[in-house]
């Protein structure tokens, strides 16, 4: 089994692609071994001193170190039981969870914009997101004002506000004059 690494825009986080489906629908965001517990291969790479999250995409793994660790010394870890979890047939997630389900909150009326704020969510931003190793999740659209989560690699990402300003924000503006604002929640 060969594993690809890329580096992401955000230094504390690499992007490990193992060339087979991760998650089959959505995605999952861990951010301690506790929440980490429905996923076999969450809970074994938290086992690993020096990992600080762990973030499933369709098709990769997003690590995100703790401080004062070093990527030479994590990485071989990393590899190590990412290879190993995908040798031992367990699944990737126990139960069915994935990406958490909430209802967005949104204005009476807003429908039709919220659908086509996803839209372009959906269809432009998340695949770029994705290719850094992140996800972005639409969490509400209230007066005007989208509300986004970033996880994986984009959360804590030195680059993520300038990513929601000048470039989702602006995007949204152009399409759906109603969005005034973008934040990240």
């Amino acid at each position: 089994m060969f594993i690809q690494t890329e580096e992401t825009p955000n230094p504390a986080v690499l992007k490990f692609i193992p060339g087979r489906e991760v998650m089959p629908t959505g995605t999952a965001d861990f951010v301690d071994l506790e929440a980490a517990q429905v996923s076999p291969l969450a809970a074994r790479l938290f086992a690993i001193d020096g990992v600080a999250g762990v973030f499933l995409g369709a098709d990769f793994v997003s690590v995100t170190q703790s401080d004062g660790t070093e990527w030479h010394l994590l990485k071989p870890s990393v590899l190590g039981a990412i290879m190993e979890h995908f040798m031992s047939g367990e699944p990737v997630i126990s139960n069915d969870t994935g990406e958490e389900s909430h209802a967005p909150a949104i204005d009476e009326g807003d429908e039709e914009l919220v659908e086509q704020i996803v839209e372009l969510l959906d269809t432009r931003v998340r695949p770029a997101v994705a290719q850094d190793g992140g996800d972005i999740v639409f969490h509400g659209f209230k007066e005007g004002i989208v509300y986004l989560h970033m996880q994986g690699a984009c959360s804590g990402c030195p680059s993520s506000s300038a990513t929601l300003k000048m470039g989702i924000e602006n995007m949204l503006r152009h399409y759906v004059p109603e969005v005034r604002e973008v934040r990240q929640i």
